[in-house]
């Protein structure tokens, strides 16, 4: 999973280098990790096969709240990926990164949610098409909302704040209608 520290990083580097950040979410992404490993669950309730009900299940693909899921989602996912001649990161191992003459594209992994962006419009294009003939997924467009972060992007670089997210912990604890103070304790 990426670290908040790397995708800070990749926003900065969009910005220094004029990039347009994207986003693409991946539908049903646990269930694209294929099982290497024998396992077997139980029959789910509401489902169970009463003139077998001391069989199991081996799973062919992965199921939500196996805790594999992630890690076979990620395999497959970056098996993809250098199999279309991207190079994994050398630090942040969630980076991917291919480069196609003197253009280049960067594609940012977190979990279900993939960011993306390059020096050339017809890289994007292809990566969006090589993704969904892949993969179900559903192209988000421009980068705004990724991880608590608000992301607005304009020719005058990318702005970052995080209101949504401290409203939505105001509402959590009802405090809404708190008096707002412009420091919440004494200085002294």
């Amino acid at each position: 999973m990426a670290r908040l520290e790397a995708v800070r990083l990749l926003l900065v580097f969009a910005c220094m280098s004029g990039f347009k950040l994207f986003q693409m979410d991946v539908k049903s992404e646990f269930l694209n990790g294929i099982v290497n490993e024998e396992i077997y669950v139980s029959q789910p309730p509401d489902f169970e096969d009463y003139k077998y009900l001391e069989y199991v299940y081996k799973l062919k693909k992965a199921l939500y709240g196996l805790k594999q899921a992630p890690r076979q989602w990620y395999e497959r996912l970056s098996h993809f990926l250098l199999s279309h001649e991207y190079e994994r990161g050398k630090v942040d191992k969630t980076l991917f990164i291919k480069k196609v003459g003197s253009d280049i594209i960067l594609v940012q992994i977190y979990v279900e949610d993939i960011v993306f962006d390059s020096s050339n419009a017809k890289l994007c294009e292809n990566f969006v098409k090589a993704m969904q003939g892949e993969f179900e997924m559903s192209m988000m467009g421009e980068l705004s909302f990724f991880l608590g972060l608000q992301i607005k992007q304009s020719k005058e670089g990318i702005f970052v704040c995080q209101s949504k997210y401290c409203k939505d912990i105001l509402k959590k604890f009802e405090m809404e209608a708190c008096k707002a103070a412009t420091t919440p304790m004494s200085t002294n």
